[in-house]
């Protein structure tokens, strides 16, 4: 239940508001970089990624109930788990009954890597975080044809990488919209 790792690569047109007339260019609500700390192992609260999406919904001023379509790190099935939990979708501890219940399946409450993840697509290194950014600004243009969130207006990508203590080294999360 690992993702193979695979070769790949990903690019991103970032411009000003004011500098395109792409009436499908799309809006970053937020971005934010975090590093791991020591914590203790059951010390869940202050995971990485939950300080990371919780940071990123403040500058948004959104949350996770505003969200309709994520794609998350899940370099092992555990990831996909760990990650609906951080990024608020239940509450700790309840990924594993969040996601069996379909919440996350196209359809569900929170559409979870209508990719595949990692797991399906494999894990370019490098090109892994945009990758998911270049899937959920498919979905937020409504492109993606039969794994496609219908309405999708807000998306988040979470991202981690490295390992530092019991969690990752570094942890990234996007929130993209749709213009209105």
């Amino acid at each position: 239940m690992c993702s193979p790792v695979s070769d790949g690569a990903a690019a991103v047109v970032v411009t000003r508001a004011d500098f395109t007339r792409d009436e499908s260019a799309l809006a970053v609500l937020s971005s934010v970089l975090l590093s791991g700390t020591d914590r203790a192992a059951d010390d869940a609260g202050r995971h990485i990624g939950r300080r990371a999406a919780l940071a990123a919904y403040e500058k948004a001023g959104i949350g996770p109930q505003d969200v309709d379509v994520a794609e998350v790190h899940d370099a092992t099935a555990f990831g996909e788990i760990q990650q609906v939990e951080n990024l608020g979708f239940c509450p700790i501890g309840d990924g594993g009954p969040w996601s069996a219940s379909g919440a996350g399946a196209l359809g569900g409450t929170v559409p979870v890597n209508p990719s595949g993840g990692l797991e399906s697509r494999g894990h370019p290194v490098s090109a892994t975080g945009l990758a998911q950014v270049f899937e959920l600004v498919t979905q937020l243009r409504g492109r993606a044809g039969e794994r496609q969130v219908p309405d999708a207006r807000i998306a988040i990508a979470e991202n981690g990488g490295g390992l530092y203590g019991i969690e990752e080294a570094v942890a990234a999360v996007t929130i993209l919209g749709r213009n209105r």
